[in-house]
């Protein structure tokens, strides 16, 4: 359904797991950095009518998983660490052309956020799947729910904005970069590490 072109080896959970303050907190910034893109969408496109409804319930819910995620590292004891650069969504925001059209720009901009979104998806699905802590294992099942929910909002907007046909075009294409950039990860405890 994601469409994603490398599936997470589960020894990522393993470490993520070990490491679970520091999954925890890059996943709660993750969840911010994900409520601020939504803001700024509708700041950098308020006439699109449509689109800002759907952003302000993303970025809502967006903060809210922030909140679930932060009450549940209190309730274990753990602090919220200090927020760290995310160069996954670094480098796929390198992946397309700079342009000055603002339709484009926020094609591109759609598609980088759906795509962030199914990877986050699939992390937690990998991550709840190998779980034995019933508590993690539920809370990720359900935010993985969510993330897709995401995803496929984004893609949609994408593809109403231009051509499908170029769209699909640049989705693949986008999936293939990721694709290439994941061999070289999961093993540090992020979501997208």
């Amino acid at each position: 359904m994601l469409g994603l072109q490398f599936e997470t080896e589960t020894s990522w959970a393993d470490i993520a797991k070990v490491n679970l303050e520091q999954i925890l907190t890059d996943h709660a910034f993750l969840e911010q950095k994900a409520a601020s893109n939504a803001v700024s969408i509708i700041i950098n496109y308020s006439e699109e009518t449509e689109l800002v409804k759907e952003m302000s319930n993303i970025a809502i819910e967006e903060m809210q998983h922030f909140k679930m995620v932060h009450l549940l590292m209190v309730k274990r004891g753990m602090v919220l660490g200090r927020e760290q650069k995310n160069d996954y969504a670094i480098r796929l925001q390198k992946f397309f052309t700079k342009t000055k059209d603002r339709t484009n720009a926020l094609v591109q901009r759609l598609l980088i956020a759906a795509l962030i979104e199914a990877r986050s998806c699939e992390r937690f699905k990998v991550f709840s799947e190998n779980m034995e802590d019933e508590e993690l294992q539920t809370f990720y099942k359900n935010l993985m729910i969510s993330e897709a929910g995401h995803y496929t909002t984004f893609l949609q907007f994408a593809r109403q904005y231009q051509d499908r046909t170029i769209v699909d075009e640049k989705w693949n294409a986008l999936l293939a970069f990721e694709a290439e950039m994941m061999r070289e990860r999961g093993n540090v405890a992020k979501i997208h590490g």
